[in-house]
């Protein structure tokens, strides 16, 4: 396992961040020095933006200053994360190839001046990225400050250039065979679509009103894999010289347009950047979904945080400041959930920049600050963490996860705005974390058998496959809630036809889907149980299922809003609508009671955090956060790794390591 790799290497589990030691001088190198041993950081992320640095003109390379920062960190005790600097091409790579610049979907070439300014299917940008990312590995292949590569950064930009529109048609070709498929799969008999030629195929640039549906789900689907395609030409290129691991940092579905799942089988340690959207308890919620989502992808391996915000929180174009505590709640939320340490970006505060109010380790103020002196203690919490290295998570609820579904819910055209698909698998993880649950995400085609509740909140699009993987889950004992608009459509964007949703799901859950009927902008509406909802309700009958709750306007009333049908040896769930908060919790929380979920605590108060890691010899730890402003006693006293001895209560706000 190349993660155990890394833990072995560093003696235990990481902590650290980006490091940028060009933005710097001499007299600041040697504070780092001094400062990351007092934080007890062992790992640095070097040179995710130094492309310009490196190679000065094309093909001639400035290693001298890099040779001086490893052989520095390596002395000092700090292990490298290595990056190829490849998100941020330098001036005179643009300038030689304007045609390597991203293209909008309105046909605006973007210029220099930011980072990501290339287009990835620009054939003399991947020969350029090939290029530097061989010279870092073959220079640095086995340098002994390395223990960890890392390509690129945050795959992001898009584009719709004309070299993307000849990577298009090819990946097209590959995967529709013929014209005669690709017309069928894109419906092009509407509006006179029908291509006759592969060159009459776009990318879906902008257009006049709404654009092809089908084209603009393979167009995800293509820039998926070609940035995997992307990122594999520089694993290979580096492993060709260097057997330490090699990876990327992902983000949130939602930022890149990436087929995590894709990405989880090819890196060789699955790592990811969060950045909390709220503060308070709502950042707390955050990092648990992306944790469970990167141990998710991870395939219940353990994983890295390889980039948090330190000291801010980003909330509504507002960069706001964590509150006290949080920087060791937020780490300890990660490490919970699985991951090998906790990395930050970054090290320092720049001076100046584009992100010189980003958060940071040091701050402007420098070390003797509120930030600093928790990434001291932070530090400090970690570094006595070292026996969980390599130890798992295990969950009994999942929550259904696909970057088709995902795509297919960013089409044009569809019949309601509220339609959301990120949102949908965010607060379905809440309700579950609200439970006090760790949750895993889970394909629609996976083996589901090992989980006794799955939240399907946003299957538009599902496969004839996933349907029958879910009747067969639901068959086979399963509890198997499924929501609004689900498995309307299949993989080439084409309605179910006969009723909603696919044929095998409708039979587990024991309805038929006649008619969706969004409600209007603001409009809420009360179901017979006395649960209010919002955005969308359907036109269903029921099949077999039991009718749990009943629409009471319109056309709709007396109607089923939501269903529960005993099928084999489980139980198929249908939510026809958006409850509210209160209500769909509550119905979460019914389904996990009549299912036998209990968290791993089942004593603690809510607001109270429990996750459990498991060893592989039998050991386990129960990880606490309280989220609350009060103490809180815990049902029996146990040593706690964090401070070495017998802890009876959680201070407020505090968190402690339990050793069973």
């Amino acid at each position: 396992m190349d993660i155990r790799r890394l833990t072995d290497r560093l003696g235990g589990l990481a902590f650290g961040g980006d490091y940028n030691p060009e933005q710097w001088d001499a007299e600041v190198w040697k504070e780092d020095d001094e400062l990351m041993h007092r934080a007890r950081v062992n790992l640095a992320t070097v040179g995710v933006f130094s492309w310009a640095l490196l190679e000065p003109e094309e093909g001639r390379y400035d290693f001298d200053w890099l040779d001086a920062h490893l052989d520095r960190l390596h002395a000092a005790g700090v292990a490298v994360d290595l990056a190829t600097p490849t998100a941020s091409p330098p001036p005179w790579f643009t300038l030689a190839h304007p045609d390597a610049l991203p293209v909008g979907p309105d046909g605006t070439r973007l210029t220099h001046g930011s980072r990501d300014t290339y287009c990835l299917t620009a054939p003399a940008y991947r020969r350029a990225a090939r290029r530097v990312a061989a010279a870092l590995a073959e220079r640095y292949g086995d340098h002994p400050a390395l223990a960890l590569w890392h390509v690129h950064n945050e795959y992001v930009t898009l584009c719709w250039c004309d070299h993307t529109a000849a990577a298009f048609r090819v990946w097209l070709r590959a995967r529709h065979g013929t014209l005669e498929a690709l017309n069928e799969a894109w419906a092009t008999a509407f509006w006179s679509q029908r291509y006759t030629s592969w060159e009459q195929i776009l990318p879906p640039r902008q257009s006049q009103w709404h654009r092809n549906p089908g084209q603009s789900l393979d167009y995800s689907r293509f820039w998926s894999d070609e940035t995997l395609a992307a990122y594999r030409e520089q694993r290979d290129a580096i492993r060709a010289h260097s057997d330490r691991p090699v990876t990327t940092n992902l983000m949130l579905p939602g930022y890149q347009n990436l087929d995590l799942w894709a990405f989880g089988r090819e890196v060789d340690v699955v790592c990811v950047n969060h950045y909390p959207d709220a503060p308070g308890v709502d950042a707390a919620a955050h990092a648990a979904f992306d944790a469970d989502r990167a141990r998710s992808i991870a395939g219940g391996a353990p994983w890295l945080l390889m980039e948090s915000g330190t000291n801010t929180v980003y909330a509504g174009g507002r960069v706001l400041a964590k509150e006290p505590g949080d920087i060791l709640r937020h780490s300890l939320a990660h490490v919970a959930r699985g991951s090998e340490g906790t990395l930050f970006f970054q090290w320092r505060q720049s001076r100046a920049g584009a992100e010189q109010w980003h958060s940071s380790m040091v701050p402007h103020a420098g070390p003797d600050s509120r930030t600093f002196r928790e990434v001291t203690a932070a530090g400090e919490a970690v570094a006595r963490l070292g026996e969980l290295a390599g130890s798992t998570v295990r969950a009994e609820v999942a929550v259904l996860h696909d970057s088709d579904a995902w795509w297919a819910m960013k089409v044009d055209g569809l019949p309601s705005p509220d339609l959301e698909y990120v949102p949908a698998l965010r607060r379905a993880h809440r309700a579950l974390w609200d439970a006090g649950l760790t949750v895993d995400f889970a394909h629609p085609e996976h083996d589901l058998g090992r989980y006794r509740v799955v939240l399907a909140p946003a299957l538009f699009l599902l496969t004839d496959a996933g349907a029958e993987n879910l009747r067969r889950y639901v068959a086979d004992g399963g509890t198997l809630l499924v929501q609004h608009f689900s498995g309307v459509v299949d993989e080439r964007l084409h309605a179910r036809l006969g009723g909603y949703p696919a044929a095998p799901l409708r039979e587990a859950l024991g309805v038929r889907v006649e008619e969706h009927r969004p409600l209007r902008q603001g409009e809420r509406i009360t179901l017979s149980d006395g649960s209010t909802a919002t955005a969308w309700s359907e036109s269903l009958r029921t099949e077999g299922a039991e009718t749990l709750a009943a629409y009471t306007h319109g056309m709709l009333d007396g109607g089923p809003a939501l269903t529960r049908h005993d099928f084999g040896g489980g139980h198929g769930w249908y939510l026809s609508t958006r409850l509210d908060d209160s209500g769909y919790a509550a119905l979460v929380g019914r389904l996990l009671r009549e299912a036998g979920v209990t968290p791993d605590l089942p004593d603690l108060p809510a607001g109270v955090e429990a996750v459990t890691r498991h060893a592989p010899d039998g050991r386990s730890w129960h990880l606490l956060l309280n989220h609350r402003s009060e103490a809180v006693p815990l049902p029996r006293p146990s040593h706690d790794l964090l401070t070495d001895g017998p802890l009876a209560a959680l201070p407020p706000g505090g968190c402690a390591v339990l050793r069973t």
